[in-house]
């Protein structure tokens, strides 16, 4: 997956197939791991033979991944964004993240730039005429010795948690 390298540094796993095993909820979407990793898949239908884990596919095909989930979503090509869209939106909404994860280990509590912006379906920096980003107030807020400055407590209204709940 190209985004692992930039983000991670890397453009490998960040965790073993074996910690699928303790999920609450699997979701494969756009892939058949039953039929493509055999091996790895079988964590997949530990957590939800032995944990109660819910196995969700989402994938235009119905595949033998599908033939085995709790829920099969059958989609239409190119729609997937907006089904994403729709999940985080509905977890947002009805507080089901891991607040305590979400603070943690990700850029949530992280305060972003007062320039950054969201309006009209387009995010700050847009240039019509070269129809690209300028990407520079797509930065967060730093502290005197240069680190970003967070939130905690995830309701200062330039957090990305809260941005993110605006977006959706």
């Amino acid at each position: 997956m190209a985004s692992l390298a930039a983000t991670f540094g890397r453009g490998a796993m960040t965790n073993h197939w074996k910690d699928i095993k303790n999920a609450d909820v699997v979701l494969v979407m756009g892939a058949n791991p039953a039929e493509n990793h055999p091996c790895g898949f079988k964590w997949a239908l530990e957590a939800r033979d032995e944990n109660n884990a819910t196995l969700v596919t989402i994938d235009p095909r119905f595949t033998r991944t599908s033939a085995v989930a709790d829920k099969h979503l059958q989609i239409r090509p190119g729609s997937d964004i907006a089904v994403l869209g729709g999940f985080i939106r509905y977890m947002l909404a009805n507080d089901l993240h891991h607040a305590d994860y979400v603070r943690a280990h990700t850029n949530a509590s992280f305060l972003v730039s007062g320039e950054f912006g969201f309006e009209e379906g387009l995010f700050s920096g847009f240039d019509e005429a070269a129809s690209a980003y300028d990407k520079t107030s797509w930065s967060y807020q730093r502290d005197a010795d240069g680190f970003v400055r967070r939130d905690p407590t995830l309701e200062d209204p330039r957090c990305a948690f809260q941005l993110l709940k605006q977006h959706y």
